[in-house]
Formats: C-alpha cells, sequence, structure tokens
C-alpha cells in the first residue's frame, strides 16, 4: 500500500458498478457526458477537490453493464475508504455507485495487472417481453437448447485467434486469446453464458454469444462455432446478441494486492450462477 506524505500522490483503487443502459460505453470521448468515464471522473474530481483520471481494468461497450468494473487514480487528497465510497456516491447518478475504495501500492494497474477478467450473458426464453427486465436481459421467442450451446462452447477454450469473434472495429493490435472458461447454465427459463479470459475484443462476447444462440435454436450445427473460429473471418460468424444482457463482472489480480472482491455476481445472475454448469456432450 503506498504510504505518501501529505501533498504527494497516493493511488487509489475503486469498484464501480452501472447500468449502462443509458451510456455509450465507459470510455471519455472528448468529455462526453454519456459515457460512464466522465461520470465517475467529475464525482471523483468533486470529492478529491482537484482533476482526478481513471483508468479502468476493462471497456464495456454501449448499453453493456458491469458489477465490478475495477478503476485506478492518482491524486493528493486525503480520504478514507467509507468517505470515498459515500462522498463519490453522493455525486453520481442513480445508475452509477462505487462498491468499495481502497489505498493501494503505485505498482497496482486496473488495466495491466489484471490476470483476467469475467463477464455473463442472460437470455430469457419467454413468448412475450417484460417491461421491468427489458434493460437486464436478453428476450428470445426462440426455443434455445443450452446443452446445444454448452457443447458448441468448448471448442472455443484455450488460446486461439478470435478475429471471426470480434468487431469489424475493434483496434486491439492481435485477436489471440485465451479463454479459461465458458460454461452454459440455465434454471427456470434464462440461460447464462459464463465466460473468463486473459483479456476481450471488442463485441467478441456478444458474438460469441450470437453464434451459441444461432446453434441453440438449431439454426447451425454444433460444429459451426468452429468453422467461425477457424475461419478467422467477422463475415463468418453470426448476428452480434444485444448488449443490455451482458454483465462485465470484474477482473481478478495477484492476491498480493490484497483488494476486496473485485468479481461480483449481480443479483439478477446468482440463483443461476449458483446452478452447475451444463455438462459437455450430456
Amino acid at each position: 500500500m503506498s504510504t505518501g506524505a501529505e501533498g504527494q500522490p497516493r493511488r487509489i483503487a475503486i469498484s464501480v458498478e452501472y447500468d449502462g443502459s443509458g451510456y455509450r460505453g465507459w470510455q471519455a470521448q472528448k468529455h462526453d457526458p454519456q459515457v460512464v468515464q466522465t461520470e465517475v471522473e467529475k464525482a471523483l474530481s468533486k470529492i478529491a477537490d482537484e482533476p482526478v483520471s481513471v483508468t479502468c481494468s476493462g471497456r464495456t461497450d454501449s448499453g453493456v453493464h458491469a458489477s465490478s468494473q475495477i478503476c485506478h487514480f492518482d491524486t493528493t487528497a486525503i480520504r478514507d475508504p467509507y468517505n470515498w465510497v459515500m462522498g463519490v456516491n453522493t455525486q453520481l447518478p442513480n445508475d452509477i455507485s462505487l462498491s468499495w475504495a481502497q489505498e493501494v501500492d503505485s505498482e497496482f494497474h486496473a488495466r495491466f495487472g489484471a490476470l483476467s477478467r469475467q463477464y455473463v450473458y442472460l437470455i430469457r426464453r419467454s413468448s412475450f417481453r417484460s417491461a421491468l427486465l427489458r434493460n437486464s436481459v436478453t428476450f428470445t421467442h426462440k426455443d434455445l437448447d443450452p446443452q446445444l450451446m454448452a457443447d458448441a462452447g468448448q471448442c472455443l477454450l484455450g488460446t486461439h485467434d478470435f478475429n471471426a469473434y470480434r468487431s469489424a472495429q475493434c483496434q486491439a493490435k492481435t485477436s489471440v486469446r485465451t479463454l479459461s472458461r465458458l460454461s452454459v447454465h440455465y434454471h427456470d427459463g434464462l440461460i447464462a453464458v459464463h465466460v473468463e479470459a486473459n483479456g476481450f475484443l471488442q463485441n467478441m462476447v456478444r458474438n460469441i454469444v450470437g453464434v451459441l444462440s444461432a446453434i441453440g435454436a438449431e439454426e447451425e450445427p454444433v460444429t459451426w462455432a468452429k468453422q467461425v473460429l477457424d475461419s478467422k473471418d467477422r463475415t463468418e460468424g453470426g448476428v452480434t446478441a444485444p448488449p443490455h444482457g451482458l454483465y462485465f463482472l470484474g477482473p481478478t489480480y495477484d492476491a498480493s494486492f490484497d483488494l476486496p472482491e473485485t468479481v461480483r455476481i449481480p443479483q439478477i445472475a446468482r440463483d443461476i450462477l449458483r446452478t452447475d454448469p451444463l455438462e459437455c456432450g450430456a
């Protein structure tokens, strides 16, 4: 943990939760007030009484939610963790909040220090949409088979070139990523696709879910997921799934940083993620 003297910069780590429905993503674009980063920096600057710039663990796209977006910032302001959280939350809109704050060593980096990142995508099988859940899950009238989705997803585990599963506008220098988890859960009409990787490309999770959904609807065979992967061609993939069913659960870090909980499951996904994932080939 940093122990800078008064007037010397301190590094603070925070966990940010947000409903992304009303925002054009996380990253600031010329101080765009409709991105989450702008709101967070504005609130932090108010409480710190000085300009604050944050670095996040992973950008989210327009409409995507986060239950634990980890960020860090440097400041000369001296506030205890409770006052950072309570003070900043009074300055934030109701759809963004801080869960915790902690002073950390200057070597901590929210983005480059992350060992892995996790997302969950929620799909509700229903013949009608819900007014209350319209921005919380993706609704489909199709009779998706979650077992087919689970079987198809296994070919994506491991280290691969995911060029076919990223947005055509993705600016990442390499499309090689290592997917360490892809589990499909089913409970009470809700399907959850839980993924973990060392990093994700733009729209990567939503494109994976788009392919798995087509397979679950039996519009494509189980082998199609691998065919898309092997093609390395985005045009061979399926429709990008909508953003509002996607939640960034947070990153993992080396235990030596002794951070509070950095991966958090949102309430809406807790019951389904407590169920066992579907076994492949079952």
